[in-house]
């Protein structure tokens, strides 16, 4: 039996019944040595390939035994370290199951350890498994893989961003040539080059179109959400967003994105930049119940965000639901300095929750973690979500570019913020009692013998 899902944006084919994965722990207890064929070769093409190929966005290809053996030792220490594959979740504490979870086991972070510290030995090559012909170019669009070419491709007029200069804020808008009402279950977006991706800092995206309140938003929350919310926010590390099968966005006829397109030098002319938004529809006859919103949570409070020279800063604000709602994801946007984010729940009956931490924040991975359908935590109204942000602006940051400076909030990559964008799908009283009896339910049936 076989299942798809989605590692470092491509979707592979994962085995869950008849066959017996290698791992390090299995490495281990048998008196076989680790060797990349037998060990290493099933990990890499599922976790590293999607970006380490030619014409990628990795900084080497490994394709093959030679380029893993030439950069061991460099697989080694990132891994190790868990700074590769991009997945900074802490996971000792919150939600662990992921649509996206790109993470490496530590059974898997043992083998490749292991296999290097025995001289990256290759095997027999009878032991290499079949090639995952699922793997795909981080180039390609990711969520293909899941629904089939995009429905709905958009690109933003060019901009040529000279070398040196200071940051930059691109606004054109775009007409997205609709003539009938869609509902969007997922969105990608992505430099159209590899040379944007080295400029781009962030991409927002703002659905404007004719629209009289928020269609098919919970009738509870109409109240206090009276926009669509933004329509899509992206940043190197991020691939898309993936809406709950009972949940999407709306596109009506004649709407138009107005972009925002944040650029920095890199000290050669990048010419011609464009940004590629692709939108994937659900089929015309289908109308999903619900209208997810994208939400910026600030946690700087703006100019409270003062971080002297060669000292930490902590920050955090608090958001009261006023109506129930579903949390699709969490992810932290920080600059240099960032060093971890939290979202905590606070319920009404005083009960406190970490529902996700990242520990490790690395600025340029603005990775999107994407909740498990099944475990998307459901918060009743009243429920007071509790954003923390830690900074740090000291020369124990790898990241820091000068801990001399005093850092305050700004939109340059050289200033720092701290906010969390999260899908927020607001439900009804009902509704939300019925979602947490079936979680109950189907957790008492995991109990049993």
């Amino acid at each position: 039996m076989t299942r798809s899902t989605i590692v470092g944006g491509a979707v592979i084919f994962v085995v869950t019944a008849g066959m017996v994965a290698p791992t390090g722990l299995r490495a281990q207890q048998s008196a076989s040595p680790v060797t990349y064929t037998r060990n290493v070769a099933p990990i890499i093409p599922q976790k590293c390939q999607v970006c380490h190929q030619p014409e990628s966005i990795g900084p080497m290809s490994l394709l093959t035994y030679d380029d893993a053996k030439q950069n061991a030792q460099a697989i080694k220490n990132r891994v190790a370290k868990r700074l590769m594959p991009p997945w900074y979740i802490d996971k000792t504490v919150g939600v662990q199951h992921f649509k996206n979870d790109r993470s490496l086991t530590d059974a898997e972070i043992a083998t490749i350890s292991a296999w290097v510290d025995a001289g990256a030995p290759q095997g027999d090559p009878k032991d290499a498994p079949p090639a995952v012909a699922a793997t795909t170019d981080s180039n390609d669009w990711q969520f293909a893989k899941v629904y089939g070419k995009p429905d709905l491709v958009l690109k933003s007029p060019p901009y040529t961003l000279a070398a040196r200069t200071q940051d930059k804020w691109f606004r054109p808008v775009s007409d997205t040539g609709l003539t009938e009402p869609r509902w969007v279950r997922a969105i990608e977006i992505r430099p159209a080059t590899l040379d944007g991706r080295k400029i781009v800092h962030h991409v927002l995206t703002m659905l404007e179109q004719p629209e009289m309140g928020v269609t098919n938003l919970a009738e509870s929350a109409h109240d206090m959400q009276m926009t669509a919310g933004l329509f899509m926010e992206w940043a190197v590390g991020k691939t898309g967003e993936l809406f709950n099968p009972d949940a999407g966005k709306l596109m009506l006829p004649g709407s138009k994105i107005h972009w925002e397109i944040h650029m920095y030098a890199i000290g050669r002319e990048i010419k011609d930049n464009q940004i590629e938004l692709a939108v994937y529809f659900y089929p015309k006859d289908v109308v999903p119940p619900h209208r997810t919103v994208l939400k910026m949570f600030d946690v700087s409070r703006g100019s409270e965000l003062d971080i002297p020279p060669n000292s930490t800063a902590m920050t955090q604000n608090f958001y009261v639901l006023q109506a129930p709602a579903r949390i699709e994801n969490f992810q932290p946007h920080m600059h240099m300095r960032g060093k971890a984010m939290s979202m905590e729940a606070v319920y009404p009956d005083g009960k406190r929750e970490v529902l996700s931490a990242v520990n490790n924040f690395q600025w340029r991975w603005h990775v999107n973690y994407i909740f498990a359908d099944d475990v998307a935590p459901l918060l009743p109204k009243g429920t007071t979500l509790v954003f923390t942000a830690w900074h740090d602006n000291t020369a124990a940051n790898p990241n820091n570019p000068d801990p001399r400076q005093w850092v305050g909030w700004g939109d340059r990559t050289v200033d720092e913020m701290a906010h969390a964008w999260v899908d927020v799908t607001y439900l009804e009283p009902a509704e939300l009692d019925k979602l947490v009896a079936a979680r109950k339910a189907a957790a008492a049936v995991k109990k049993l013998p």
